[in-house]
């Protein structure tokens, strides 16, 4: 794989390192849901995450460890953070940095971590009228497609693919709402942008996640790769985990949404990140460990056992950081 992995982790595991979402914990989960058996935790996400089939693989063993449901709200990054700004989800997991700052800066989230990342690719059909395969810049090749008039489908929805979209186009110098009939905004997911093109013709950018679990049922090929292909830092989609701050909703499930970030990002749950694949193909890769990390879960001390064992000078108290 083009992009170095190791690199990826070192940068993001230095804090990391220090403890995933504000503590450690023991691994042993022997009684670690006795507090919280039967609750429901409401994850407000993207429709990659969902689409994909990571989060059936990330909240089986988070909800057997515990006793409790997650229940997912799959929307764009914008929908997803309004839910959670409206009191109606307890954690969120989004790709859209700027609008995750806006969220945290305004009150709404606390203790954001990353997550996970892969990237962005811009695909299309296999012959590629506008001749932009193999293109090294993504604002050549999408100046070609506005040059050109190439049906580009956008979803146009406030997601975290939109915003990266649009920041783009504006890079590129391009208003392609302005530009002509080419430009189509489908208002919809990933997976549903996907099949627009595919029946249209013409480009989306996607992230190579969604693409590739479609990939069997799509014609459609990459002609614009993202830095894990070898392409452009600037295709780069990294994921970030919130919770939602209970200062201001105070209905939220704070500590099992501190709980599920903690499992996340422990290796348990980076784990099933790296080993998530379709088609023999990794869609996800980890972000939130140091290369080699000395921490485990984190869980609210009253939800161990006096007969839990905590490694040495472990605190196990929930800390709002960031």
């Amino acid at each position: 794989m083009p992009i170095q992995r190791r690199r990826f982790l070192a940068v993001a595991g230095s804090a990391a390192a220090a403890g995933v979402a504000g503590c450690f914990a023991s691994g042993d989960s022997g009684n670690d849901g006795a507090e919280i058996a039967g609750e429901t935790l409401t994850l407000a996400t993207t429709t990659s995450t969902d689409d994909t089939g990571l989060l059936a693989a990330l909240n089986e063993p988070f909800e057997e460890r515990f006793g409790v449901t997650v229940h997912t709200v799959a929307k764009g990054t914008g929908a997803a953070l309004e839910t959670a700004r409206n009191g109606d989800a307890d954690v969120v997991m989004v790709h859209a940095r700027s609008l995750e700052d806006e969220f945290l800066e305004d009150g709404y989230g606390v203790n954001r971590r990353d997550l996970m990342f892969n990237d962005f690719v811009i695909v299309g059909e296999s012959d590629d009228p506008a001749g932009i395969g193999g293109e090294s810049e993504v604002e050549g090749a999408l100046s070609t497609i506005a040059e050109t008039e190439s049906t580009f489908v956008s979803r146009g929805d406030n997601s975290g693919t939109h915003t990266k979209e649009q920041q783009l186009w504006a890079d590129a110098g391009i208003d392609p709402a302005e530009s002509g009939e080419w430009y189509v905004e489908t208002g919809s997911g990933m997976g549903e942008a996907l099949t627009r093109t595919n029946e249209m013709g013409g480009y989306t950018l996607a992230d190579r996640g969604t693409y590739l679990s479609m990939k069997s049922e799509i014609d459609l090929k990459i002609h614009v790769q993202g830095p894990v292909g070898g392409g452009p830092e600037s295709l780069m989609n990294p994921y970030g985990i919130v919770a939602v701050n209970p200062a201001v909703h105070e209905n939220v499930a704070y500590d099992l949404a501190m709980a599920y970030i903690g499992f996340l990002t422990s290796l348990e749950g980076q784990e099933v990140i790296e080993g998530y694949t379709v088609s023999d193909e990794q869609l996800f890769f980890p972000e939130a460990l140091a290369e080699e990390p000395n921490f485990e879960q984190y869980v609210p001390t009253a939800w161990r056992s006096s007969s839990d064992d905590s490694p040495s000078g472990s605190s196990n108290e929930s800390t709002d950081q960031e």
